[in-house]
């Protein structure tokens, strides 16, 4: 083996898949790229790593409230330009052509054109760390569309989109959490 400089060992464990984020502050609504993700366990919480550089960092601590929309990798433009662009100056909606849908429980929107939506209350801020640990409230998934890939940002600008999936759930079945 060759020895990796070790600012790079974050590529080797990248998590995933990219995400977009997106927050209401009271005025308007924003979305932001997240690569840095996080399940936490078997229940509906989650951890996304962000921090003040971000615009949409102020509305989540205001409003205590989000939606994590899980795009596909037919949309990896749209979501690098979403992460290259402050929504200081920018309505990313417009923008990017993406469609903002009301959602349930928060005023941040779903995003119509995702796979997948999840609204979530903010429920810790370790500001030692940029994480945002969230509960989900509520999550929706969209069958009918037909690209479901999902993509991981490995940190150097490339990205991997997800593969064939492998069951393997008989040999799990004693460590899966029943209603999974």
């Amino acid at each position: 083996m060759k020895k990796l400089k070790i600012s790079k060992a974050f590529t080797l464990i990248e998590s995933g898949p990219v995400v977009l984020v997106t927050t209401h502050d009271g005025k308007k609504n924003n979305i932001m790229t997240i690569s840095w993700t996080m399940v936490m366990d078997f229940t509906p919480r989650f951890a996304i790593t962000t921090g003040p550089w971000n615009y949409s960092f102020a509305a989540l601590g205001k409003t205590k409230e989000c939606v994590i929309a899980i795009p596909t990798v037919d949309m990896l433009d749209k979501v690098i330009g979403i992460g290259t662009c402050s929504g200081a100056h920018t309505d990313k909606f417009h923008k990017f052509m993406l469609t903002p849908e009301k959602g349930k429980y928060v005023r941040a929107p779903l995003i119509a054109e995702c796979l997948a939506n999840i609204e979530c209350k903010v429920v810790d801020i370790v500001k030692k760390h940029n994480i945002v640990v969230l509960e989900g409230l509520a999550a929706y998934f969209d069958n009918s569309r037909k690209v479901k890939r999902t993509f991981h940002a490995v940190g150097d600008g490339t990205f991997i989109a997800d593969g064939r999936k492998i069951s393997r759930r008989k040999m799990m079945w004693s460590k899966i959490t029943a209603g999974i």
